[in-house]
């Protein structure tokens, strides 16, 4: 998932951007409402933190803009302005989350994941998949018949991302637009590797395929979800 990070102030910025790392996200960061805008027209993103108070403009005519224009992203503003008129006006231009100023990056990447989860219509960050496939969003762990796999960190990116979509096709360029930050080299050939490993800790386990390949078209997460 790729969080656009818009902050003026570069120290909170650096540590929003360190505590989503962490978390397992990938970002893109601004400083101003030009380079939000540029962001927005160049890097498919997941969700947006939004700071109000920005060198060359206001960042609730940035949320206006976008919603008039049809960004359906989920929105957290985040603003030293705690009245509560400006909580109301936040909302109501389409932000999904307002918080104020100060406050600890933990809370923030736990509205992210909250916010994250409103989207995709769960209550929990915990998905079943047929075969007996479990897959914890949050917690970042992987069970195939209660055996939990080993994953690294981008091999779960990647998975995640094929997972939260189950019977999509995935371009490589869309899930690599995802798997790096915004200005991260990437190897061609990352991707198929990484495809390949998730397949030989799956079929270790199950022979069920889990990620299919589409010939010129991409990557496809094979296994449906169970009914609750």
């Amino acid at each position: 998932m790729r969080v656009l990070v818009i902050e003026d102030e570069p120290r909170l910025r650096e540590a929003l951007v360190d505590s989503l790392h962490q978390a397992g996200f990938v970002c893109v960061e601004a400083g101003s409402a030009a380079e939000a805008q540029f962001c927005i027209d160049n890097y498919p993103c997941d969700l947006i933190l939004l700071d109000l108070g920005l060198p060359d403009g206001e960042g609730l005519s940035l949320l206006r803009r976008w919603r008039d224009h049809g960004v359906d992203l989920p929105i957290i503003i985040l603003t030293a302005r705690a009245d509560w008129r400006d909580k109301v006006s936040g909302l109501e231009a389409g932000a999904d989350d307002y918080v104020t100023k100060p406050f600890r990056t933990e809370e923030m990447v736990a509205r992210v994941k909250a916010a994250l989860r409103r989207v995709r219509g769960r209550a929990t960050d915990c998905s079943d998949f047929a075969c007996g496939v479990t897959i914890d969003f949050d917690a970042r762990r992987v069970w195939v018949k209660k055996q939990e796999l080993s994953l690294t960190s981008f091999e779960f990116n990647l998975l995640s991302q094929l997972a939260q979509s189950p019977g999509s096709v995935r371009s490589k360029s869309d899930l690599s637009e995802h798997l790096y930050d915004a200005d991260e080299d990437r190897d061609s050939n990352v991707l198929e590797v990484l495809v390949g490993r998730l397949r030989k800790k799956f079929a270790a386990v199950m022979p069920e395929i889990v990620i299919e390949t589409v010939r010129g078209s991409g990557y496809r997460f094979a296994l449906e979800t169970k009914a609750k």
